[in-house]
């Protein structure tokens, strides 16, 4: 298990390539990459997000442990960035691996929607007009709490 919680880049094909090395038993990975968009103002110029570090990674890898728990995944990795990111900047990469793909799927998608939801981040988008702290959507909390009420 890989928890990361860094200020610099992520390299998606460098964490892919250094994950997958020397696990020659398993038959899906799935990666999700997030990516900072233009929001619909369209002058967005960046978003800045913090965390507090050690209670931020130690949440992270509880929910990995209970991505462990629930799906028969053979390696999970969780990179988070903060600080200062722009538009077409990377700042999360979710990785799962296991024999077979439901597992790696569901495990990774779980891992998504609480960093989404729960995780102890907090994003403040920059426009050229001014500032704005993000509130959490209901969209995330409502995508979180189906993990809730479901068990595999």
């Amino acid at each position: 298990m890989q928890i990361r919680i860094q200020a610099d880049p992520i390299d998606p094909g460098r964490e892919l390539n250094e994950f997958v090395a020397g696990h020659d038993s398993i038959g899906a990975v799935v990666t999700f990459t997030g990516i900072v968009r233009q929001t619909a103002k369209s002058d967005l110029r960046s978003i800045h997000i913090e965390h507090y570090p050690g209670m931020t990674e130690r949440a992270v890898e509880e929910i990995a442990e209970e991505a462990r728990r629930r799906w028969a995944i053979s390696g999970v990795s969780a990179i988070h960035r903060y600080g200062e990111l722009f538009p077409g900047e990377t700042i999360v990469m979710v990785m799962t691996m296991s024999k077979h793909r439901s597992d790696a799927f569901q495990a990774a998608e779980f891992l998504m929607d609480y960093l989404k939801s729960k995780a102890p981040f907090w994003k403040k988008e920059c426009f050229a007009s001014g500032e704005q702290w993000v509130d959490s959507r209901s969209e995330d909390d409502a995508a979180m709490r189906r993990w809730e009420r479901s068990s595999t």
